[in-house]
């Protein structure tokens, strides 16, 4: 078991590894950087998630791993997941249950960024940020900075701020230090 501060990477994209972090508690982001700095974060991932399984065949880290607040996780190697399997066979279902959402979440995401303009990818994201704490989403707040949802939706910080400072003159939001308030569905087209 070990335990992190907010901001440590515990991860970087392209080293070797052989190790899954089970995270107890906290919270962690999965992203990707070219050599400009610009990023985009994969997802956030909480307690009872794990994060680090896309190498445990051997091959290089394919994202890097950021603790968003202190956390705590077990880490395993392959070697002890091995022998767990052999003990527990029906756990290596569940882990492949786990490499399978993170598959289709990928596949949903390129579909995403390829098929939307960055209005209709702001939109998907803050209806399905707002929609996982509230029934229809409107009226939830939810925490994300500009920074936080350009590296979601792949674009730059600017333009998120062009345009939720329209969504705002248009009713449709309020915004206040790194939170985002839905105050009525977000129209298909801006």
């Amino acid at each position: 078991m070990r335990r992190y501060a907010k901001g440590t990477l515990i991860i970087q994209e392209g080293d070797h590894g052989d190790t899954l972090y089970v995270i107890l508690h906290g919270l962690l982001r999965a992203f990707g950087a070219d050599d400009q700095g610009r990023e985009i974060t994969y997802g956030s991932f909480g307690a009872g998630e794990c994060v680090g399984e896309m190498s445990l065949d051997g091959g290089t880290r394919s994202a890097s791993v950021m603790t968003l607040e202190p956390s705590v996780c077990v880490v395993l190697t392959r070697e002890t997941l091995l022998r767990y399997i052999a003990e527990q066979p029906e756990f290596a279902f569940e882990l492949l249950a786990m490499v399978i959402q993170r598959a289709r979440s990928v596949t949903l995401s390129a579909k995403r960024l390829a098929l939307n303009d960055v209005y209709g990818r702001l939109r998907l994201l803050l209806g399905a940020e707002s929609a996982q704490l509230g029934s229809d989403g409107v009226g939830v707040e939810v925490c994300l900075t500009h920074q936080d949802i350009a590296n979601r939706i792949g674009c730059s910080r600017e333009m998120v701020s062009r345009l939720m400072k329209d969504l705002e003159k248009g009713g449709y939001l309020a915004q206040q230090r790194g939170r985002v308030r839905l105050l009525r569905a977000l129209p298909h087209r801006w």
